[in-house]
């Protein structure tokens, strides 16, 4: 085999970094219409992908390893301190509940979809199912999380970045389109009208600034992100193990999750640039994976995941349907609480904004809620379809 043309762990981080701020220089600067049906997500796995499978980048490298152990754990604790979760709650009521109605139809839907396909891939493939999860609950950060945390192999974790974009361009247009619906599905769901103008009152008051940012604000964040971190795999190394689901590595995650949003809570929430930090420290390390993947076999496995990620989005679909009828919850509400959970943060407050744009603000918040469950719920589902795969 030819050795890589780039193994050095600098020029690996200096071309993964170039490809990540690379299309999202595109989408800005050119506004192709591309970017709404295939967002830059999609290309910054796939490029790395291409490059270290023609032998350009090296596919082994220390640096992936130390991502791993450093920099996905910093991302998640800084995306976690802008969970808002009293906020939410106050604001969305009922909605939060269909949104949880939302999530349940995730890790449900995980086992179902992947007992109708899981003949047509690998007996280990369940694993992505359980990273698409965390995608589906919470949004990209946790689906490298829930990745990591259940040793997803980089070629199933490829197939989980491939069903969520697939899904994506079809599941988002219904959400848009079902504003149409708004009149009979509200009477389906027997709304009271007073409760849109009630949130439309609540979620104008909503304020998400926290000033300019500092220098100083980068060591803060810096502090959080190393320190907690290292608290949770000490924390980890002292829980009980069982055989593929309670690893160290998952209860590492757990604990990652459940400090972060204890921090949420804490005044650390305050603090300035944590949220486009922890963001672009995903899409690096989405680049990262990209970089790892062997795309000999996919091409076969593919077909069949997607199978079953429709079928999966189909009963997550259905039970936030029955949400909103149990709670009386209106199709604006519904739909946001879909998209937060499906979509994550990039796509809460594009549907809330075509839905109703007084609505935006209380849309990021319910996709907050989504990381903060993220990772429970992504292990969850993926227990659940490795008891089918068994």
């Amino acid at each position: 085999m030819n050795t890589p043309l780039v193994t050095s762990p600098i020029g690996i981080l200096a071309i993964l970094s170039g490809i990540t701020s690379g299309f999202f220089y595109l989408e800005r600067k050119t506004r192709w219409k591309l970017f709404n049906y295939f967002p830059p997500l999609l290309f910054i796995y796939a490029a790395p992908l291409i490059l270290s499978n023609t032998g350009i980048l090296a596919n082994s490298s220390p640096l992936y390893d130390w991502m791993s152990d450093a920099v996905l754990p910093l991302f998640l604790i800084l995306m976690l301190l802008d969970v808002e979760l009293v906020s939410t709650i106050r604001v969305m009521g009922k909605g939060v509940f269909v949104m949880l109605f939302g999530t349940v139809g995730v890790v449900l839907g995980a086992p179902v979809g992947y007992l109708a396909v899981k003949h047509g891939l690998d007996p280990d493939s369940w694993k992505g199912f359980g990273a698409l999860a965390g995608s589906w609950i919470g949004g990209t950060g946790n689906m490298a999380a829930a990745s990591k945390g259940l040793g997803t192999s980089p070629g199933d974790f490829g197939l989980a970045v491939l069903a969520d974009n697939m899904v994506y361009i079809v599941w988002l247009p219904i959400l848009l389109a079902s504003k149409n619906l708004a009149s009979r599905f509200n009477r389906f769901t027997r709304v009271d009208k007073k409760r849109i103008e009630m949130l439309e009152r609540s979620s104008g008051n909503l304020s998400r600034r926290k000033g300019p940012f500092e220098m100083r604000h980068l060591l803060y964040l810096l502090f959080l992100g190393l320190f907690f971190p290292w608290l949770a795999a000490h924390l980890a190394g002292l829980m009980p193990q069982t055989e593929v689901i309670l690893t160290t590595q998952t209860w590492n995650i757990l604990w990652i999750t459940t400090l972060g949003i204890l921090l949420s809570l804490t005044p650390a929430r305050h603090i300035p640039g944590s949220h486009p930090i922890a963001v672009a420290l995903v899409y690096l390390f989405v680049a990262n994976m990209g970089a790892r993947a062997d795309i000999s076999g996919l091409a076969d496995k593919a077909p069949w995941f997607l199978l079953g990620a429709y079928i999966w989005i189909a009963i997550h679909g259905a039970c936030c349907v029955l949400g909103a009828k149990l709670f009386r919850v209106d199709i604006h509400s519904t739909a946001i609480a879909s998209a937060a959970n499906i979509g994550g943060i990039a796509s809460a407050p594009i549907v809330a904004a075509h839905h109703n744009e007084k609505l935006v603000p209380v849309s990021i918040l319910m996709a907050l809620i989504g990381y903060a469950i993220g990772n429970y719920g992504a292990f969850a589902a993926a227990w659940l379809c490795y008891i089918v795969a068994r």
